[in-house]
C-alpha cells in the first residue's frame, strides 16, 4: 500500500479541464441552491474524475472555462455562490489544494477524497472540513445455508442496507488535526424469522472515528515524515486481508488507541499501533474492553516496483468472554511480495501469514497462503486476467491438543471472495480456493468483472467458515462447489457511483451429505443466487 500523504510540488502553469455548460434555468439565488444541493448532486453526471480536470486559463485577471467542468460546481459559480478562484481551488485535487484529514495515512484516499459541495457552498474555511455520505443497497439471496437461519425454510432473504456517514474535521493542513466521523448503519426488511441480521449489518448512530493526529514533516532535515494518531480510528493495513476499514460491509471495524508511522515519501513506511478493538452493538454505543488488546508493526518497502515488500507482526490478546475456551492469544507473522498491474506487463502477489499462540487452553498453529498471477493487455479496455489461489488452514480434529483454524482477525474479503453484506459465505479459514477473474475498463468510469472460483474445505471435520455448519465425522467431504460472479461499477465522479452485481453459487456435495445434526436450513443444499444494486452519494 502506497503512502498517500506526501507533498506534491505546485505546478508552474495552471491548466485544468472542465465539462461543457449545462442547463441551469431551474435555480435562482443562493438560498434555493443550497437547499437543493443534494438533489443536484444526483442530477449532475460528469463523466470525468476531478483529478483529471484540465484547461482552466486566466484571462484579463479572470478565470475562463475551456472544455469540460463539474456541472454542480459550474452552477454554483454561475449563480455566484463561489468565485472563480474558489472554483479552481476545489477542483484541483492533486496539488497543494489537497488538504489532508487526520486519517490520511490510516486509510485509503478514496475513503475521504471527494469534492465537498456543502463546504464550498457554505464558504467554510480551510481549517474546517465537512463531508456527508450515504450508501443505499438492495440485496437479495435465496436458499440460506447458515445454521441460524434454520427457521427460514429456504425462503428468499431480501434486505435494504443503509450506511450514512458524517465527517467533521479541524486543523486543515496544520500539524495538529482532529476528526469526528459518525456512522449510522441499519437494514430494512430484516424482520422475518430466519433473516440474516447481526452487527455486520446493523450498528445504529455510533462513533466510527474520534481522533487527533500530530504530523511532523522533514524531521531534523532528514526528509522523513512522522505521524502520531490517538483516539478512535479505522485502519487499512497492507492489502487489508488482516486489518481493514470495511468498504462493502454495512458496518465498519474501529479501534481505540495509538498509531504511529514514519515514512520517506513513497519509498518506504513503518507503522506501529497499540489499540483496543471496538465491539459493535446494534443499538447501543459501541465500546472497547481492556481485556481485548491488538497491536502490531507493519513495514512497507517500495524501492523496486517489480519487487515491492511488506513485512509484519500482529498480536492479539482477546479475553473478553467468560468462557476460557473462546479466549484468543495469537501472534501473526507474515510477508507480502507484489508488483502492481500495468498495461502490457505481468503482475503478481504472494502473501504468507503464520499464527502461533493459544485458543482457550489449546495450542494454536495456523497459516494462510495467497497467490495472484495476472497480466494486463495494452489494448482498448485494458483487460486484465488474474489467477487466484488461497489456502487457509483448518482444524484437523475437534477436541485434540492443537487448534489449526486460521483467524482472519479484522480483515476484509469482498474484493477477492465476493460480496459480503448478507451474502459472504466464504472467509479466510479452513479454505482451499483456486479461481480466475477478468477485469475490463471500457471507459475511465466503468469497471466490468467476471469471476469464477472453486471452493473446498481444507479440513472436512472443521467448521465451514462462520456459517456454523460442521460435520465432526468428516463424511460430508470437502466440496463446497463453485461460483460465478458478475460485477459492474460506474463512477460518475468521486461524489457519485453505482455498483451492481450477481453471484450464482453451484453448491457442492458437502451440503447434500451433511447430517441433520449440522443444522443446515431446509433447502440449504440447493444452489443460491445473490443480487445487489447500490448507489453512493457524497457531498
Amino acid at each position: 500500500m502506497r503512502c498517500v500523504a506526501t507533498d506534491i510540488p505546485a505546478r508552474s502553469e495552471i491548466v485544468r479541464k472542465f465539462r461543457p455548460p449545462v442547463k441551469e434555468d431551474f435555480l435562482v439565488g443562493r438560498v434555493w441552491w443550497r437547499l437543493l444541493l443534494t438533489l443536484l448532486l444526483v442530477v449532475g453526471t460528469d463523466p470525468v474524475r476531478a483529478v483529471e480536470y484540465g484547461e482552466l486559463v486566466q484571462k484579463d485577471g479572470k478565470w475562463e472555462f475551456q472544455n469540460t467542468e463539474d456541472p454542480v460546481l459550474k452552477l454554483m459559480h454561475d449563480k455566484h455562490v463561489i468565485t472563480d478562484e474558489e472554483y479552481f481551488k476545489v477542483t484541483d485535487r492533486t496539488g497543494k489544494n489537497w488538504i489532508e484529514p487526520a486519517d490520511a495515512v490510516l486509510n485509503r484516499r478514496r475513503e475521504m477524497d471527494w469534492i465537498r459541495y456543502e463546504k464550498t457552498a457554505l464558504h467554510l474555511p480551510d481549517w474546517l472540513d465537512l463531508g456527508l455520505e450515504n450508501r443505499t443497497r438492495f440485496e437479495s439471496y435465496d436458499h440460506p445455508w447458515r445454521t441460524g437461519q434454520a427457521i427460514g425454510n429456504g425462503r428468499t432473504d431480501a434486505q435494504i442496507a443503509l450506511r450514512s456517514r458524517l465527517r467533521l474535521g479541524l486543523g486543515g493542513n496544520g500539524p495538529l488535526r482532529f476528526l469526528f466521523e459518525g456512522q449510522d448503519s441499519r437494514s430494512f426488511l430484516d424482520g422475518d424469522r430466519g433473516d440474516f441480521r447481526d452487527t455486520t449489518t446493523v450498528n445504529e448512530f455510533d462513533i466510527l472515528q474520534l481522533m487527533g493526529s500530530l504530523t511532523v514533516n522533514n524531521i531534523l532535515g532528514s526528509g522523513l515524515r512522522t505521524d502520531l494518531h490517538f483516539g478512535r480510528m479505522t485502519l487499512d493495513v497492507g492489502n487489508r486481508r488482516l486489518v481493514a476499514r470495511n468498504a462493502f460491509r454495512n458496518t465498519t471495524n474501529a479501534f481505540d488507541g495509538l498509531h504511529w508511522q514514519v515514512s520517506q515519501n513513497q519509498i518506504w513506511r513503518l507503522r506501529a499501533f497499540f489499540v483496543e478493538p471496538v465491539v459493535r452493538d446494534e443499538v447501543s454505543l459501541d465500546r472497547q474492553y481492556d481485556k481485548s488488546l491488538f497491536w502490531g508493526t507493519y513495514l512497507e518497502s517500495r524501492h523496486f516496483p517489480w519487487f515491492q515488500i511488506d513485512a509484519y507482526y500482529l498480536g492479539l490478546n482477546d479475553r473478553r468472554v467468560a468462557n476460557v475456551a473462546n479466549h484468543r492469544t495469537y501472534s501473526t507473522f507474515g510477508g507480502r511480495l507484489f508488483k502492481d498491474p500495468k498495461p502490457g506487463e505481468a503482475d503478481y502477489e504472494i502473501e504468507s501469514s503464520w499464527q502461533v499462540g493459544t485458543r482457550g487452553v489449546t495450542d494454536h498453529f495456523a497459516y494462510l497462503q495467497h497467490l495472484d498471477i495476472g497480466y494486463t493487455l495494452d489494448v482498448p479496455w485494458t483487460p486484465r486476467l488474474v489467477f487466484h489461489f488461497d489456502y487457509a488452514s483448518g482444524d484437523r480434529q475437534s477436541g485434540d491438543s492443537q487448534n489449526e483454524g486460521f483467524d482472519t482477525l479484522f480483515g476484509a474479503r469482498r474484493w477477492e471472495y465476493g460480496p459480503t453484506g448478507i451474502w459472504g459465505p466464504h472467509s479466510r479459514t479452513n479454505l482451499i480456493s483456486p479461481g480466475w477473474r477478468l477485469i475490463v475498463t471500457p471507459t475511465k468510469n466503468w469497471i466490468l468483472q467476471v469471476k469464477h472460483r472453486v471452493w473446498y474445505l481444507a479440513q472436512g471435520k472443521d467448521f465451514f467458515g462462520n456459517t456454523g455448519l460442521r460435520d465432526t465425522t468428516g463424511n460430508a467431504g470437502t466440496s463446497l462447489g463453485h461460483d460465478v460472479e458478475l460485477q459492474a461499477q460506474w463512477q460518475i465522479n468521486a461524489n457519485l457511483d453505482f455498483d451492481i452485481g450477481y453471484v450464482h453459487w453451484f453448491k457442492g456435495s458437502y451440503f447434500d451429505r451433511l447430517p441433520a445434526s449440522a443444522g443446515l436450513p431446509a433447502g440449504g443444499n440447493k444452489d443460491s443466487d445473490y443480487f445487489y444494486f447500490q448507489i453512493r452519494a457524497r457531498i
